[in-house]
């Protein structure tokens, strides 16, 4: 069977609300376009205002501190951001604007667990991706591998819980975590697979309740032996993409 890709996702306010995408152009050495271009900062990290650079996610809203988030899907064209939630009013934000991005806070503070760090301000840092690394990486996942990971759990689990980008249909079960160290090609893009995904409890989450329903760690320990799930790849030779595009093995 050819290896597809399936879904192009990105999210673009770090843990705030995922977009599933047709097609995207890739650059060299650069993560996925409006992926992670904005995080919430909460009122107890460890910097005041912009930082300069890129900053540990211990500092921003996540889903593994506040599980309502995992529910948020987002629209994003351009700094045009819509957020919606199911226990929310949908939200059309400017996210140059400060009046916006203080609206964004106002939003997301009853969506944020009471006693956790609250909401403080949006961050931004120019040309770097705000994810968890500060490494330009896109995360590359399977649907095989899923699907097993399902069976193990006794339910489907949605894609969204991963906070995956490129997700790849055809392989073989945990096919991606073998091929570290080699090339795909995707479209007209060429990626090396950089390094394996640890997993933390934001992927307990439904994504589409926002509430805990599975021990997804403790499946991917008893069917892998690990919490690894997904791949980490780097932007080798820039080009398009688009769903349904072959991934093929270098």
């Amino acid at each position: 069977m050819t290896a597809r890709l399936a879904h192009i996702l990105r999210h673009p306010i770090k843990a705030v609300g995922v977009e599933e995408i047709e097609r995207a152009p890739l650059a060299e050495g650069r993560a996925l376009a409006f992926d992670r271009r904005w995080a919430i900062a909460h009122v107890a990290a460890k910097f005041q205002g912009q930082p300069e650079a890129w900053q540990p996610k211990a500092n921003f809203l996540r889903g593994v501190a506040g599980p309502e988030l995992m529910a948020v899907t987002a629209a994003c064209q351009g700094n045009r951001v819509t957020l919606g939630h199911p226990r929310a009013k949908t939200i059309t934000l400017d996210m140059a604007s400060d009046a916006d991005r203080a609206r964004l806070i106002a939003w997301l503070t009853p969506l944020w667990p009471v006693g956790r760090p609250a909401p403080s301000h949006v961050v931004e840092v120019p040309g770097q991706a705000l994810a968890d690394w500060p490494d330009p990486f896109l995360s590359l996942v399977s649907l095989t591998s899923l699907a097993a990971l399902s069976r193990r759990a006794g339910q489907a689990l949605h894609i969204n819980r991963w906070r995956g980008n490129l997700w790849v249909d055809g392989w073989e079960p945990l096919r991606e975590r073998a091929l570290i160290g080699q090339r795909i090609r995707v479209g007209t893009a060429t990626l090396e697979i950089v390094q394996p995904i640890t997993r933390c409890r934001a992927t307990c989450v439904n994504p589409e309740t926002g509430a805990e329903d599975c021990d997804t760690l403790a499946m991917l320990e008893s069917l892998w032996g690990h919490k690894d799930f997904g791949v980490y790849a780097r932007v080798l030779t820039g080009g398009d993409i688009a769903r349904g595009d072959t991934v093929e093995i270098l």
